[in-house]
């Protein structure tokens, strides 16, 4: 066969998904065999034989009978087998394919044989219950035959029905005369059997289709049922129309007279209801009258219309020499705050300021100290009468009874800062010392085991062999089984490597322990103490430098405060000697406070000074928390509230004095 170019392409890409579909492996393989096979001009035999050395035998068949249905598809002519020559193996099959449609004919023809013959009462001689017999047909052709004699009558006595007279000489109808519509449906009260003989003749054609169909048995039941149906139906009722009753006001009613609303057709599709739509909005655009186009556009009512006149403004005059007066007064402000500079640089030079501003500390303690004064000392109230002192000119009232020869000896009290416990010094060997000492622990150790195993306490313990000495513990044994003592020396080895590891695991410490331990070590006894460092910073602008002061304050579980406020920030910290010590060296040497600055103030020198350091009975903070102030009073109310104000007065006062040595 001859296939150009495209038509090759397209019957090899067809293959291709064809053997996709079919084949799991080898595919390629396979199109290029089914491909070169028709375009060479073979038939279906020989592409069939081609491919049976890639797929099995049936699937090779049916990718043949594909391909070659690709190519009737493309419209190529099929090569046909009669033209080769025909072989014994040709001659075999087709008798084979013979014999089959001869055994398929018999079967069909007993199948239709025993579909013809009667039923029998046998057991074994049942009807299919999907075909209908043809005993049954002919019942159904006899009962539509005797149906329709009966019409037959029935019009015949419509057409010959006699008026019975009355005794007042007026015809009385036997029967109801057919109506005008039944009449018009017969042929306009024209012959009868014109009718009859094409109801039949449609009972015929209906059956001649089912025989020529040769449908089942419940399709044949139903063809003739409706082909009765048809002939049987009253022929007033085969064409009448639905009768339509109009009233005086032309609205549709019933036969009683009762208003009927017939039902329209609505649209279901979305298409056709746009459309409706559209024709609807038509509508009312031609029927809307034309408008101005100041009244068609849209306002809304709740919105205030403002006038299209602009308002003008009146003059407004001011009275003259206002002004002036406002002018005056800038220059008076400005006069007051220039005396009052100047007044403030002679103070700072010659010291009034930082005077007043320490008379005003001193005056504050004064009060503090006079307000917590009481009216008689204790020691006083003893002797004194009245439990007062006495006025200037008043002589003191003493009490007699306490006053005698003898001398109260004060009861001794307890130095807080004493420890509770007697502290025992501890005693410190040379390395030397505590070698001699383990050799002598482990030397009376030894002695007391030996002891035991010769008294049989205990077993006495294996030789402790190791690869080097194997041959000189072992002996004879080694060299009659060297294996096996290897193996022996070997698991010996692993034993006490294993025991080894077990007796460091048990003495190895667990996490919460390592963290208790850790936590001990940091924390100290404050029972005798709380070691107190108030330091003060002129610039904590670097946040790097809060964290510090922050972070290594609570891993030091340290107490304190840090107040922020302008250039005097106050850090107190609380807690042990050696505590105190690295935290100390966090603050004095560890931070850069003037090369890590981020002050844009360049008149702020950024450092860390120490104020104060001493020991207090019990803490006065919790933890380590940053409070920025804005004013002063409002930075000692927080110091006063813990009940150490005087921290922020040494603080605040040093700083007073700093800036009165340097002139500022």
């Amino acid at each position: 066969m001859a296939l150009s170019k495209r038509e090759y392409e397209d019957f090899k890409a067809a293959v291709d998904k064809m053997v996709y579909k079919y084949v799991a492996r080898d595919r390629s393989s396979v199109v290029s065999a089914i491909s070169h096979a028709v375009d060479s001009g073979c038939d279906k035999r020989k592409v069939e034989d081609k491919l049976m050395g890639y797929v099995d035998k049936s699937l090779a068949y049916k990718l043949a009978e594909k391909a070659f249905l690709i190519l009737e598809d493309l419209g190529a002519k099929v090569k046909s087998t009669s033209s080769r020559k025909r072989t014994h193996k040709d001659d075999n099959d087709r008798e084979k394919d013979t014999k089959r449609a001869k055994v398929k004919d018999d079967k069909e023809s007993g199948a239709e044989n025993k579909t013809s013959q009667p039923p029998s009462s046998g057991p074994n001689n049942t009807v299919s219950p999907g075909q209908i017999q043809a005993q049954q047909i002919k019942d159904i052709m006899a009962k539509a035959q005797a149906v329709i004699e009966e019409r037959k009558k029935a019009m015949a006595n419509l057409q010959t029905t006699e008026q019975k007279p009355t005794t007042n000489g007026a015809a009385v109808p036997l029967m109801p005369q057919p109506s005008s519509l039944m009449l018009a449906s017969v042929g306009g009260g024209g012959d009868v059997s014109s009718r009859i003989a094409e109801l039949q003749a449609r009972i015929q054609a209906q059956l001649g289709n089912v025989s020529s169909l040769g449908l089942a048995g419940a399709q044949v039941g139903a063809a003739l049922g409706a082909a009765v149906a048809s002939a049987t139906k009253p022929l007033g009722e085969q064409s009448k129309p639905t009768p339509l009753i109009l009233d005086a006001e032309g609205r549709t009613v019933d036969q009683s007279g009762k208003e009927v609303h017939l039902t329209q057709r609505i649209p279901t599709l979305k298409a056709n209801i746009r459309a409706k739509k559209r024709e609807e909005f038509k509508q009312q655009l031609q029927e809307k009258p034309v408008e101005d186009s100041a009244e068609s556009n849209f306002f809304d009512p709740r919105v205030s219309m403002r006038p299209s006149i602009k308002v003008k403004r009146p003059f407004k005059f001011h009275d003259q020499g206002k002004f002036i007066q406002l002018a005056q007064r800038e220059r008076a402000k400005a006069r007051l705050e220039k005396l009052q500079c100047e007044i403030s640089q002679v103070a700072k030079k010659t010291g009034i300021s930082s005077a007043a501003k320490l008379a005003q500390l001193e005056q504050r303690e004064m009060k503090v100290i006079t307000d917590e004064c009481p009216e008689v000392e204790w020691w006083d109230a003893i002797v004194l009468q009245g439990n007062r002192y006495p006025e200037e000119d008043e002589i003191p009232k003493l009490k007699d009874d306490y006053i005698t020869r003898l001398i109260e000896h004060p009861l001794e009290v307890r130095c807080p800062s004493d420890p509770l416990k007697p502290v025992t010094l501890e005693v410190f060997l040379t390395k030397k010392e505590r070698k001699k000492l383990r050799r002598m622990n482990r030397r009376e150790a030894w002695k007391e085991k030996q002891e035991k195993i010769r008294l049989g306490l205990e077993p006495p313990p294996e030789p402790k062999v190791r690869m080097a000495n194997l041959m000189r513990v072992l002996g004879t044994e080694a060299v009659l089984d060297p294996t096996k003592m290897e193996k022996h020396v070997r698991e010996q080895m692993a034993k006490r490597l294993k025991a080894h590891q077990d007796a460091n695991a048990a003495r190895k410490l667990t996490p919460e322990q390592q963290r208790e331990k850790k936590i001990h070590k940091i924390k100290e006894d404050t029972t005798t103490g709380i070691h107190v460092t108030v330091y003060k910073v002129t610039d904590f602008s670097n946040g790097s430098h809060k964290f510090k002061v922050e972070t290594n304050a609570k891993q030091l579980f340290l107490t304190g405060t840090v107040v922020l406020f302008k250039d005097i920030n106050v850090v107190v910290v609380e807690g042990g000697p050696k505590q105190q010590k690295k935290y100390k060296r966090l603050m004095m040497e560890r931070i850069k406070w003037a090369e890590e600055s981020r002050s844009k103030d360049a008149d702020i020198e950024p450092k860390c000074q120490l104020v104060w350091e001493g020991i207090v009975p019990e803490r006065n903070f919790g933890e380590m928390q940053f409070k920025a102030c804005p004013t002063e009073s409002f930075a000692r109310d927080h110091f006063k509230k813990h009940g150490v104000e005087h921290y922020w007065d040494l603080s605040y006062g040093k700083k007073i004095l700093e800036e009165a040595d340097s002139g500022v």
